[in-house]
């Protein structure tokens, strides 16, 4: 597998820069602020807890916090996960041989085609930015193939922030339901929307194949948890994922676990909290891009705290974003790093995060460079 552009790039410049703006995750919490939320019980738990092995499902009051947040998923239809990768690679793993064929949207978090990749024959079905990112479902028939095996989208999408309509969710789960295709939704973004009626259902809910990615780091804001999941209706699937992970992480962190529950339990202050905070943020947004029409197509996300915005100067995102990070510290992702191997993936773009809480601080130091280098 080739290298993991978006990692390489990261292990650069994510701790060098003082003014990270291309961030993925919603603000985080030390673990002092996340014990604020445990009762009496847990933390007496936390204080007296084993660190042992655990259980390669993963710890049972875990479980049972997680099946809360779906509609009709039992503890015994998860598997946890050392975060969202370890799953997406397991996942691929098991469901695909190489004689089968795989579906997979562009642009995406790269794994989501790079593993199917080396494993079996995978087509990309771009994204339409000209209809705001959506999803074109007439591609996806047109890419399908007898042996199409699987289908892996992400909504809400890394990086466009794109949700497709439930219409268009709906008759996408049809499509896969008559052809009998395991479909693979990377959910990590799920909870924070940008309009209520945008939350689509989650794919283990709602379809028998269907296989539902999350983690703690996104939405919730929690990533050195490393504590992720797969939700699907299947047990057979999970159990084969389940033997695959002794081969990977074995089980998670006794720790990270307890944490996870805790802040499960306290998901809707979290996650309330992150969603707000990643609303005021777009405002922000908003007014700094119609400051600079010249330079930038600016276009709210419909979900999750990233943004994938067109630079229209004539050095290109590449130098520009190289440029900015360089002379003041502000980090953003150029588009290359979103490079595709199944199909074409906007080169004048680049991602900027929204979901932290220094966002004002960055902006104001992106603004007084841009003054200053403007034409």
């Amino acid at each position: 597998m080739r290298n993991f552009a978006l990692e390489v790039y990261f292990s650069k410049w994510e701790f060098a820069a003082k003014y990270h703006l291309t961030a993925s995750d919603a603000q985080s919490m030390t673990v002092s602020q996340l014990l604020a939320h445990a009762s009496a019980e847990d933390l007496a738990r936390f204080d007296n807890l084993h660190l042992g092995y655990t259980k390669t499902f993963g710890a049972e009051p875990l479980l049972h916090e997680i099946a809360k947040t779906y509609d009709g998923i039992a503890e015994d239809q998860l598997l946890c996960f050392a975060g969202a990768q370890e799953g997406i690679y397991v996942a691929m793993q098991v469901l695909l041989t190489p004689a089968d064929h795989c579906i997979v949207i562009t642009p995406n978090y790269q794994s989501a085609e790079t593993i199917p990749l080396s494993i079996c024959a995978v087509t990309g079905v771009a994204l339409d930015e000209e209809a705001g990112w959506a999803l074109d479902l007439d591609a996806v028939r047109a890419a399908l193939r007898p042996n199409t095996k699987l289908i892996s989208i992400n909504f809400p999408n890394n990086p466009t922030g794109a949700i497709p309509s439930p219409e268009t969710f709906a008759a996408l789960i049809d499509l896969c339901r008559a052809r009998g295709i395991w479909l693979f939704s990377d959910e990590v973004y799920r909870l924070i929307e940008h309009h209520p009626d945008a939350r689509l259902p989650q794919v283990a809910d709602v379809y028998e194949r269907g296989v539902s990615l999350n983690v703690m780091s996104k939405s919730y804001g929690l990533p050195g948890l490393r504590i992720g999941w797969l939700a699907c209706q299947d047990r057979a699937f999970l159990q084969a994922c389940e033997h695959y992970k002794h081969y990977l992480s074995i089980c998670n962190s006794a720790p990270s676990e307890l944490l996870a529950e805790i802040a499960l339990k306290a998901r809707e202050v979290i996650v309330g909290r992150n969603r707000d905070l990643a609303h005021h943020n777009l405002g922000l947004l908003d007014a700094f891009f119609a400051d600079f029409p010249g330079l930038f197509d600016w276009r709210r996300p419909d979900g999750s705290c990233v943004a994938f915005i067109r630079y229209k100067g004539a050095d290109g995102a590449e130098r520009f974003t190289e440029r900015l990070v360089e002379e003041t510290g502000v980090l953003l992702l150029p588009s290359s790093i979103y490079h595709s191997e199944l199909g074409p993936v906007p080169q004048d773009h680049f991602r900027i995060g929204f979901g932290r809480s220094n966002l004002p601080e960055g902006l104001t130091v992106f603004r007084e460079w841009l003054m200053r280098n403007r034409p």
